[in-house]
């Protein structure tokens, strides 16, 4: 069934866990996702990134995630992630997706704010949810290679200003993840984290969880991150799986990509300590 992720965080937040957002690229990668939560009983955010429409158009996108998000035995939450076109964001609000993010946190304060009170605005008179990003995970071209140096940690004031300022719904902090693989693990300002989380009541997201470390996100996931944005790791899971099958068709292929997206999306449920809503 698709909700809206505004009392899945609520719950998320209050009990100290973390719900999974996996970004789909296809129909193998959403029927993967939904695979793993109806066997978990959890709840998914399916994500779909604006980076990602040279993989799968929009259209594409928004018809894959109403049929099977509507079709899902638990709830599952459509999410557009990363917009930063603003005509692609109000065609999400308009024609089905429940939550989406503007992505603005590469402009100024000001500009950041004005972006996404006005998206705010808009989506709140629909019942859509906003998300949004104050400081800035570090990210290269296409999400596939990214350098931590990119990273603008988030301050605790601007987080406080920008949630007064913005009405959003969750907020996208840096504490010292980055989109893609790593060449080590990064290291997490948990100090940081505890700042903002106990300084707004609003639910907190964290980008670039791939590759981060099972005991980093698993902090995060009890210490104030209610949803854990995931991606590389799942496409490099396929990959290996398919790498280490011995398939003799394109459908045995196939089942072996979606195979392991399903086991490293079940790792990272066990991994942010979903619960169950019911």
């Amino acid at each position: 069934m698709l909700v809206s992720s505004k009392e899945l965080f609520k719950v998320a937040r209050k009990n100290n866990f973390a719900i999974p957002a996996p970004n789909f690229v296809d129909q193998n990668s959403i029927k993967a996702y939904i695979e793993v939560a109806e066997k978990l009983n959890l709840p998914v955010i399916l994500a779909y990134a604006e980076a990602h429409k040279n993989y799968l158009s929009f259209d594409e996108a928004l018809y894959l995630g109403k049929y099977y998000g509507e079709k899902a035995k638990v709830p599952a939450v459509l999410h557009f992630d990363h917009g930063t076109t603003k005509e692609l964001i109000i065609r999400a609000i308009n024609e089905g997706f429940k939550s989406v993010m503007i992505d603005a946190s590469m402009d100024s304060f000001e500009d950041n704010v004005k972006k996404t009170r006005e998206i705010v605005e808009y989506a709140h008179l629909r019942g859509v949810v906003v998300e949004a990003e104050i400081g800035h995970v570090g990210n290269g071209e296409d999400f596939k290679s990214y350098d931590v140096s990119d990273s603008i940690y988030t301050t605790v004031e601007e987080a406080k200003k920008f949630v007064e300022l913005t009405n959003v719904d969750s907020l996208a902090i840096s504490i010292g993840t980055a989109h893609g693989a790593y060449k080590g693990t990064p290291v997490i300002d948990f100090d940081r984290l505890k700042e903002i989380r106990n300084a707004i009541d609003t639910p907190l997201v964290l980008h670039g969880g791939s590759s981060s470390g099972d005991d980093n996100l698993g902090r995060c996931a009890t210490e104030g991150i209610s949803k854990i944005n995931i991606y590389t790791d799942l496409v490099t899971a396929a990959s290996n799986k398919a790498k280490n099958t011995k398939f003799e068709d394109y459908y045995d292929l196939r089942d072996a990509q979606m195979d392991g997206m399903k086991e490293c999306l079940e790792h990272y449920y066990n991994v942010f300590q979903t619960k169950k809503f019911i």
